[in-house]
């Protein structure tokens, strides 16, 4: 069995690649990092929970990705260039099967963003994995929820529902085709942080949040903090594949709040449209226009034609949702 300083040293310990950035990172009592002058720091935290977050079975090199893939996904949101993370991880046994694709497929994604692992704690317990990140976003250029204004046309970077699909199917509560689970499985198991968009769009989007509990309750923080409300048309919405082979309901339903995505939804002035197009080109990522935000305060759905939807829908929510 693994010592918690072994396996510290043997699976998470790496050599500081970016030294412009980081002074110091794992193996003493804090990292150090170098400040671009002129910057803000962003900084979030996520935490995720066997058998809340993950189901207990979950291959562990996915995951590694995952958690990880879940944070650069809060930066992406705020239009902030990744920097360093730290790592707090609770484990039942230290199992070099287990920790060895974890870790590989958590810095593989942290090489991907030039994200470096500079610290953090390992303890024995019930399998938890807290992540904190730390980005770099220019002064008046991040992405806050609380800048949405009316006019602003209403954005959805990627694809939506396919990660609640798979999760219906593990789940049972549909019954779905082998290859349709398998085709909806890696937007559940591995999502995309959208961190190049997020990035392109710093001072062309206003507001912007990432979904990862629904798009109704996630773009209503945004209407919340800008005191605005919006009207989404719900047929515009971009259904991931699989779940475009589902029926018109479940489509609209799964699309609306099925959370798990970590898409990014975007407000930007309607004049903006030419440069949030050449933005997305530019890094790479499909993006569709769903809606506007409007002044009277409320959030209204419609289809196709205009005509209004009534649907009662519930984003994820921790202590509420099973």
């Amino acid at each position: 069995m693994l010592s918690e300083f072994d396996l510290i040293a043997h699976y998470f310990t790496r050599p500081v690649r970016d030294t412009a950035r980081i002074a110091l990172g794992v193996g003493d009592d804090c990292a150090l990092t170098v400040p671009t002058p002129g910057m803000q720091l962003a900084i979030s935290s996520d935490m995720l929970v066997e058998g809340r977050h993950f189901f207990p079975d979950a291959e562990p090199r996915a995951l590694g990705h995952k958690c990880l893939a879940v944070n650069l996904s809060d930066l992406a949101a705020m239009g902030a260039r990744p920097v360093a993370f730290t790592l707090a991880l609770a484990l039942p046994e230290a199992r070099a099967e287990w920790l060895a694709p974890f870790s590989a497929g958590m810095l593989a994604l942290a090489d991907l963003h030039r994200c470096e692992l500079v610290g953090g704690d390992t303890t024995k317990g019930p399998l938890n994995i807290c992540i904190t990140i730390f980005g770099e976003v220019p002064p008046g250029q991040a992405l806050r929820r609380d800048a949405a204004q009316p006019g602003d046309d209403i954005w959805i970077s990627g694809t939506l529902g396919d990660a609640r699909l798979a999760l219906a199917g593990y789940r049972n509560e549909l019954a779905l085709a082998p290859d349709t689970l398998s085709q909806a499985a890696p937007r559940m198991h591995a999502p995309t942080p959208r961190v190049a968009l997020g990035t392109a769009l710093c001072g062309i989007a206003r507001a912007a949040i990432d979904i990862s509990d629904g798009l109704v309750g996630d773009l209503g923080h945004i209407l919340k903090r800008s005191g605005v409300g919006a009207t989404l048309c719900v047929d515009d919405l971009p259904a991931g594949a699989a779940l475009a082979t589902q029926e018109r309901d479940l489509r609209r339903r799964f699309a609306l709040a099925g959370g798990d995505d970590y898409e990014l939804c975007f407000t930007a002035p309607a004049e903006r449209r030419g440069d949030v197009l050449a933005a997305a080109l530019q890094a790479a990522t499909p993006v569709t226009r769903v809606g506007r935000i409007e002044a009277e305060a409320g959030l209204r759905l419609t289809d196709a034609a205009g005509a209004p939807i009534a649907l009662q829908l519930a984003s994820f929510d921790h202590f509420a949702s099973p």
